[in-house]
C-alpha cells in the first residue's frame, strides 16, 4: 500500500498535436518500467488508427515510480489525454481522476483555441497546473513569445513555466520534481469507506470487462463484493492492478491510487463511466460527483451492408460503447437498408474513428447515412419536438418553423489570414460576435454559425487556407430559427429513404445537384433509363439520367424500308418500358459512400 502523501496524480492536456503522446513517451523512458527493445514511439497509442493518424483518441492510463532528489519514492499516476475538440469528453474524464495537470504549449505555435478551452476544464475541477513550453528544441521556437503567451491569454504564471523538448528529453528530470513539488497529494484516506469512480473500462474477450478506477478514499482488495451505484449491480473483485503499460496485478489498491479491476463482468451494459463503486458490506452513502452528460452534435444511421449480419453489428456496437463512452446509439429501421442504429457522435472526426474502429476491430461491413443536426420543429398545431433523422421529418404544411442547434466558434490565427478566415465564417452564415487582439500576431475571432454548417469541411478547409496555423474551438449555445427543407433522392420516381437529408433551404439546389452527378456515377447502367432525382416536397429541384444499355436491334436490317427499321425500335422501346415497371435499381455501398463525400466537397 503506497502512502497517499507519496502519491501524484496528473494529467496532460494541450492542443491537437503539441506533444502530449512524445512528452509521455519520455516520462516512461525515464522511469525503466518498459524495455528499451519494447519501447516504441507513441506507445500509449495502442490503436493502428492512431498511429497511422498521428493523433491520440483514446485516454491511457500509467503508473510509473519515481525516486525524487529528496530520496523519497513516489508513485505517480497520470492520463495522456486527445487533443482534438471531438474528444474533449475522454480529456473531461480524465481530469475529474486527478490532481493536476501539464498544461503543454508549443514553443512554436503558442497558445491555441483548445489549449485555452483544456484549461477552462481543468480550472472547473480545481486543478493545481503546471505550464509546459515544449519542441524549445526547434529552430522556430519562439521561447520569450510563448511565455508571454502564458501570461497574457492564459492568466497563468510563466516564471513557473518548465521549458522541455519531449522528443530529445531536455527538461524532463527537472519536470519531475516540479510534478512531486507542486501538485498536490490527494487527500482520502485508506481507512474510510470506499469510494472511486470509473472514469474508462475496456473489453477483454477472455476476461470481460475491464474497469478503470480512481480510488478516492477506502481500500479495494481481492475478494471483495462491489455494488455499482448507478444500477445495484454487485460483482465480487478477482483481480485487481495498476497499468504500467501492460495490466500488473497488486494485493490491493488505497486512496489516492489510480488503477483496474475484473470482476467477472459479462454484462456490458452494467457498467457505466462516470459511476461510483463502492462496498456491498460497508457502502458510501453518497455517490461521487460523476462527468457531465455527453452531447452528441452529429448523427447518422449504421446498418449492415448483409441484413443477416444485424446481431454481429449490435454485439460490436456494445463492445465499442464500453472503450467509447461519449457514443449514443439506438435503433433504427429504413426500408431500403433494413435494420440498423441511429448514433450520435461528437463531430465528424468521432464518426469515422467508429466507422473505422467497426471495420477494422470488429471486421463489419457497414454503411453509415449521411450525417445531420438535431432540429427543433414547431409544428402548426403548437406541439414542438426534435428531429436529427430525415426519415421522421413531417410534412412541409405540418411544419410553422423550425430551429437549428447553433455554436459559439472560436478561430484563433495569425492576422495574415484573418481576411481568408473571415470569409470562410461568413460563407458558411457565421455572424461575427468579437474580435481580440491576442498580441501584433495573433488574433481571436469568435462567430455564431450554424452547426450544420461546421459539420463537413469546415476543419479542412480552415486549415488549408491558414496553412495550418489557425485552431478552432467551438460550444454550442441553443437553437436559432432557420430556413430547413428535407431533401429527398428519387430513384426511377421512388424515394431511398437512406439517401435523404435536412438541409437549409438556401443551399439546398447545390447539394442536391451534387448528389444526383454522384450517383450517376456509382450507379452501374441497365437495361432501361434511371432517372435521378432530388426533391423538395413535389418540386424536383436536380435531374440526372443513367442512359440505357442498349442492343443494336437494327443490326439484322440489311437496307430495305425504313418503317421495318421503325418497327423493331418500336418493340424495343415497349420492352424497356415494361422492364422499367419490373426493374429494381440496386445501389451499390460506394453509391450511399459518394453522397457523404459530395456533402463533405
Amino acid at each position: 500500500m503506497t502512502e497517499p502523501s507519496r502519491i501524484r496524480n496528473f494529467c496532460i492536456i494541450a492542443h491537437i498535436d503539441h506533444g502530449k503522446s512524445t512528452l509521455a513517451d519520455r516520462l516512461i523512458q525515464k522511469a525503466h518500467i518498459i524495455d528499451d527493445r519494447d519501447f516504441k514511439n507513441q506507445i500509449l497509442d495502442n490503436m493502428d488508427i492512431e498511429r497511422e493518424r498521428g493523433i491520440t483518441i483514446k485516454s491511457q492510463a500509467v503508473t510509473i515510480p519515481y525516486a525524487a532528489a529528496d530520496g523519497i519514492d513516489y508513485q505517480l499516476n497520470f492520463v495522456d489525454t486527445p487533443g482534438h475538440v471531438d474528444f474533449t469528453y475522454e480529456v473531461s474524464r480524465a481530469i475529474s481522476s486527478c490532481e493536476g495537470a501539464l498544461l503543454l504549449v508549443d514553443a512554436t505555435q503558442g497558445v491555441q483555441a483548445q489549449t485555452l478551452s483544456n484549461l477552462y476544464l481543468a480550472l472547473e475541477h480545481d486543478l493545481e497546473i503546471i505550464p509546459v513550453i515544449n519542441k524549445i528544441d526547434m529552430s522556430a521556437a519562439d521561447i520569450p513569445s510563448a511565455k508571454h503567451q502564458i501570461d497574457h491569454d492564459l492568466g497563468l504564471d510563466s516564471d513557473g513555466a518548465m521549458l522541455v523538448s519531449a522528443k530529445q528529453g531536455t527538461g524532463i528530470d527537472e519536470l519531475f520534481e516540479a510534478i512531486v513539488k507542486r501538485i498536490p497529494a490527494p487527500k482520502g484516506l485508506a481507512s474510510d469507506v470506499l469510494r472511486a469512480l470509473i472514469f474508462d473500462c475496456h473489453y477483454d474477450a477472455y476476461r470481460g470487462v475491464v474497469v478503470h478506477l480512481r480510488v478516492f478514499t477506502g481500500t479495494l482488495r481481492r475478494g471483495m463484493k462491489l455494488r455499482f451505484m448507478s444500477n445495484d449491480s454487485q460483482y465480487e473483485v478477482e483481480t485487481v492492478g495498476i497499468f504500467k503499460i501492460a495490466l500488473v496485478e497488486q494485493e490491493e489498491l488505497s486512496a489516492g491510487e489510480v488503477g483496474y479491476i475484473i470482476a467477472g463482468i459479462k454484462t456490458v451494459s452494467d457498467v457505466r463511466v462516470g459511476d461510483t463503486v463502492t462496498d456491498m458490506d460497508r457502502p458510501c452513502l453518497e455517490p461521487l460527483p460523476g462527468f457531465r452528460e455527453v452531447k452528441p452534435v452529429v448523427f447518422s444511421s449504421i446498418y449492415p451492408v448483409d441484413t443477416n449480419d444485424y446481431d454481429e453489428l449490435k454485439s460490436s456496437m456494445e463492445k465499442l460503447k464500453l472503450n467509447d463512452a461519449s457514443l449514443v446509439y439506438e435503433k433504427d429501421s429504413s426500408a431500403a437498408l433494413g435494420f440498423g442504429f441511429r448514433c450520435g457522435f461528437l463531430g465528424l472526426l468521432h464518426l469515422e474513428v467508429v466507422q473505422e474502429r467497426l471495420e477494422r476491430d470488429f471486421n463489419q461491413s457497414i454503411i453509415f447515412t449521411a450525417p445531420s443536426v438535431r432540429y427543433k420543429i414547431h409544428l402548426r398545431n403548437g406541439e414542438s419536438e426534435f428531429i436529427d433523422n430525415p426519415t421522421d421529418y413531417p410534412d412541409e404544411g405540418k411544419v410553422e418553423e423550425a430551429e437549428e442547434p447553433y455554436i459559439r466558434a472560436a478561430i484563433i490565427t495569425p492576422t495574415t489570414y484573418l481576411g481568408n478566415v473571415m470569409t470562410l465564417c461568413m460563407e458558411k452564415r457565421g455572424i461575427q460576435t468579437s474580435m481580440t487582439y491576442l498580441d501584433e500576431k495573433r488574433v481571436e475571432i469568435v462567430f455564431d454559425m450554424p452547426l450544420a454548417e461546421v459539420l463537413f469541411d469546415f476543419y479542412d478547409k480552415l486549415k488549408s487556407i491558414s496553412r495550418g496555423y489557425a485552431s478552432f474551438d467551438y460550444d454550442v449555445t441553443g437553437y436559432k430559427k432557420t430556413e430547413l427543407s428535407k431533401l429527398d433522392i428519387l430513384l426511377n420516381g421512388k424515394a431511398v429513404d437512406a439517401l435523404s437529408q435536412l438541409v437549409f433551404r438556401g443551399s439546398a439546389y447545390e447539394r442536391a445537384r451534387k448528389v444526383c452527378e454522384r450517383l450517376r456515377e456509382e450507379i452501374s447502367r441497365q437495361q432501361f433509363k434511371i432517372a435521378i432525382q432530388g426533391s423538395i416536397g413535389s418540386q424536383v429541384i436536380a435531374r440526372e439520367t443513367v442512359n440505357a444499355l442498349r442492343k443494336d436491334v437494327l443490326a439484322k436490317c440489311y437496307g430495305g424500308d425504313i418503317s421495318r427499321k421503325r418497327k423493331l425500335l418500336e418493340k424495343q422501346k415497349e420492352g424497356k418500358k415494361r422492364m422499367k415497371m419490373v426493374g429494381d435499381v440496386e445501389l451499390p455501398q460506394s453509391a450511399f459512400l459518394a453522397v457523404l463525400k459530395s456533402s463533405e466537397e
